[in-house]
């Protein structure tokens, strides 16, 4: 039995470091937020009511933050501080005068201040879209199309707004659709019932600007465009997600993640930065409203890799070409943020194991500090093994487990969740991973319709198709700041007499990208992508170093050129888009994308076309799936799971994870399953004369499926030679031994044929004589004393190289 940790008290991960100054990179503080507000409203007349929609750093230009860098990873103070800057995003309340500022905090001043002209729009912030919620529930047109449903007595309405989308259609001012449901009509009165098994034909849209509802908007039902008048509804059974509406499964055993050592991570605080160290991973962890977590200055054994990751947008175009479905299509990071939308993760529930959880401070819209609890979970898993290899010859095997770091946030947009990781490992590799579930965005159909842009989960659902298409941004620093980028492809060889005369020959080739531009992954040319540093070479192949990215093909964005979806989600039509680094040039959609018409973003930046040979480089790679419903799906999603990863290429001299010990049973306290641990038996004496089977070898041929525990006192001659039948049974043995007793033989045999061995090394006779008292009533073979042969040269490896007692 593994020992019980109970008891045992981890130590913390945390580190506490003064600094005079805020990092460069550090989030704003709650202080600096309030100030930030304050110097706003001074710009304006007393009177003035701003709703502020985003306050968040303006991380300083990459040439005066790369000197600040270079001393701080050399362990030195840099002389000069750099400005402190917000970036801001505020309306004139209740008007559509939009504006963006960015503060000057060292100075106390507005640096600059424009309001932004037409068909721009900030994203929503939770005031006004449960204001409109309101508004349309309100509204006396929806009553009464509600009254014309003749809907149970009792029931409860349910509004979700939607970014309104675009399609250049009287869509000039901020609008929102909003899509009414109905809650379960047994459980009316409960908030957590799940209305999207009840979706209604009525969609309000609000005018955000004026506060009223400007139209109602009835769904098409049918397998067509037709549109009818709202009439009595039809009521079907609930589908509902939470625990207490199931029966739950009873023979799940509980399963826990125990580090009673604690974790092997760091966090050491800096004021609101925060730097993570981690088996030779070192990096500073950010959060921000649009973005959520964001990695700067990622470095792996003292060695720069990136000077700053995140997610840059997201784009869920729908598949309904039907109004007003056609304009579905959510930017998740741009219309809303993935780090206002983040959950306070709950522990034992989000995350397992030994948690350490980060808080930041974001904005109201009153331009007051909001604490946001929890957002990001760091902790540890075991990812499977690391690496493995077995010498056949001598049956030693030598394996690791792979440790992986994962820091994890997650989002609810409206009906969908995000789970969102960066998973880094002991290989020097980095992933970056989406899990995405929640409740498919429904909408009403007649009962026996069936259309093909779209799937009947539940009677009167429908969930439309539609896409995810994820962009990840990359600002590699491998060994400094003048990186390429390169694809590698594999081609067969032709066949020739001289060098290809069996035609099973194949090669790989190169190829250099000279400027921006966007490009596709060719899985039949195997075709992959690599961030390359041209001046430092390896020095066992003198091959540049690398990382290469492991991006999984999926399918671009479905609608065509000319669509409005295309234009705005510029990032959605290419695996990969490089360019040349431009300050604040961060969101691959535009900074600006709720009710965009697109041209700010990364596919116009790709378009000029300029030179990123040897440059300071930016690489986004997109991901995603094309989800097509299933019934299975419904009422909740099991996650669906994309995960891109950066992986070295020559940038070590050997794999980096091969000084990570070996995986040791004493360490990871296995417990076994098996028969032996409730049979029952006798006692016998080895005995037998020269040429007679032991009874080991006759306990092994009419038990071969049972258990057995030796207790080995001294002598060892049962063990050697060692008794053929136990190749081929499924015999599970205990050994209680002396070192030893350990036969060369036995040793490899065992190892050999992977014979199932709980070997129990005991220092002193008197500890194997102790151990007897508590076999229980399994069959014993008990040796009697005799004379010990000496350590054996390969007995005494075994043992120092831990193959005992694991095996």
């Amino acid at each position: 039995m593994a020992p019980s940790f109970d008891n045992e008290v981890p130590t913390s991960p945390i580190k506490m470091s003064k600094h005079a100054t805020p990092h460069p990179f550090a989030p704003l503080s709650g202080a600096e937020i309030t100030n930030t507000a304050s110097i706003i409203r001074k710009y304006w007349p007393e009177s003035t009511d701003l709703q502020f929609r985003v306050i968040t750093l303006r991380e300083p230009d990459k040439s005066t933050v790369i000197p600040f860098l270079d001393a701080e990873n050399r362990g030195e103070s840099y002389p000069t501080s750099l400005a402190r800057k917000a970036f801001v995003v505020y309306y004139l309340r209740n008007t559509n005068k939009l504006h963006e500022a960015v503060v000057d905090l060292s100075e106390q001043k507005v640096e600059y201040n424009v309001r932004l002209g037409p068909n721009v729009h900030a994203n929503l912030d939770g005031e006004t879209i449960l204001g409109s919620e309101k508004i349309a529930l309100n509204d006396e047109r929806v009553k009464a199309a509600l009254k014309k449903l003749q809907l149970p007595e009792g029931a409860v309405v349910v509004c979700d707004p939607w970014i309104y989308g675009s399609d250049g259609i009287n869509d000039d001012d901020l609008l929102i659709q909003c899509f009414l449901y109905m809650r379960n009509v047994d459980h009316s009165t409960n908030e957590d019932s799940n209305h999207y098994a009840h979706p209604l034909p009525i969609s309000p849209v609000v005018d955000v600007e004026t506060g009223k509802v400007i139209r109602i908007d009835y769904l098409p039902t049918g397998a067509d465009n037709t549109i009818k008048e709202p009439g009595p509804w039809p009521v079907h059974p609930g589908n509902e997600y939470v625990a207490s509406a199931q029966t739950l499964r009873t023979d799940l055993k509980p399963l826990r993640v125990v580090q009673p050592e604690g974790a092997s991570f760091t966090v050491t605080e800096q004021g609101t930065s925060r730097v993570l160290e981690w088996q030779k991973w070192s990096f500073r962890v950010g959060f921000n409203q649009r973005e959520g977590m964001v990695l700067h200055n990622v470095r792996y054994d003292n060695r720069s890799l990136f000077y700053r990751l995140s997610l840059s947008d997201m784009n869920i175009p729908y598949a309904d070409s039907r109004q007003p479905f056609s304009r579905k299509s959510a930017f998740d990071l741009g219309d809303a943020g993935a780090g206002i939308m983040a959950n306070n993760l709950a522990l034992g529930c989000d995350c397992l194991g030994s948690i350490h959880y980060l808080s930041f401070d974001l904005s109201s819209d009153k331009g007051e500090p909001m604490n946001m609890p929890n957002v990001v979970c760091i902790h540890e898993q075991d990812g499977g093994i690391g690496w493995k290899h077995t010498n056949y010859r001598t049956g030693r095997a030598s394996v690791v487990r792979n440790r992986e770091l994962v820091l994890q946030s997650i989002i609810t947009v409206a009906n969908y969740e995000y789970i969102l990781m960066f998973v880094f490992n002991q290989a020097g590799e980095l992933h970056y991973e989406v899990r995405a579930t929640g409740i498919l965005s429904t909408q009403p159909i007649d009962e026996g319709v069936d259309v093909p842009f779209g799937t009947v989960v539940h009677p009167g659902v429908l969930a439309p198709h539609h896409q995810h298409i994820f962009s990840l941004r990359i600002d590699p620093m491998l060994d400094g700041h003048s990186n390429r980028l390169v694809y590698s492809e594999a081609h067969a060889m032709p066949r020739s007499a001289d060098w290809n005369p069996s035609g099973t020959g194949y090669t790989v080739s190169e190829t250099l990208l000279t400027h921006s531009g966007g490009y596709d992954l060719n899985t039949d040319t195997n075709r992959t992508f690599k961030i390359q540093n041209a001046s430092i070479h390896n020095p066992i192949n003198s091959k540049p170093i690398a990382y290469k990215i492991m991006a999984p093909p999926f399918q671009k964005i479905l609608s065509d050129k000319d669509s409005f979806n295309y234009k705005r989600a510029e990032f959605s039509d290419k695996n990969i888009y490089a360019v040349r680094y431009h300050d604040h040039e961060l969101f691959a959609g535009g900074l600006y994308t709720n009710q965009s018409r697109g041209g700010t973003g990364v596919r116009s930046w790709a378009d000029r076309k300029e030179g990123i040979v040897d440059e300071d480089l930016v690489v986004f790679v997109q991901f995603g799936i094309n989800h097509v419903p299933r019934v299975e799906d419904f009422p909740v999603m099991p996650c669906e799971v994309i995960r891109v990863g950066l992986k070295p290429v020559n940038f070590f001299d050997r794999n980096p994870a091969i000084d990570v010990p070996p995986s040791e049973q004493r360490v990871n306290q296995s417990v076994e399953l098996s028969e032996r641990h409730r049979q029952g038996g006798a006692e016998g004496v080895v005995e037998g004369g020269e040429g007679e089977p032991t009874p080991l070898e006759v306990a092994v041929t009419e038990r071969p499926s049972s258990s057995l525990t030796i207790l080995a006192r001294a002598s060892n001659h049962f063990l050697s030679p060692f008794p053929s039948a136990i190749t081929s049974s499924t015999l599970s043995l205990t050994l209680i031994a002396l070192p030893t007793l350990l036969t060369d033989d036995f040793i490899q045999r065992s190892l050999l044929f992977s014979w199932h061995a709980d070997v129990r090394i005991c220092p002193t006779l008197a500890e194997v004589t102790a151990r007897s008292d508590m076999i229980g009533p399994e069959l014993v073979i008990e040796e009697e004393a005799t004379t010990n042969p000496p350590l054996t040269a390969a007995k005494k490896a075994a043992i120092s190289h831990g193959q005992w007692p694991n095996k």
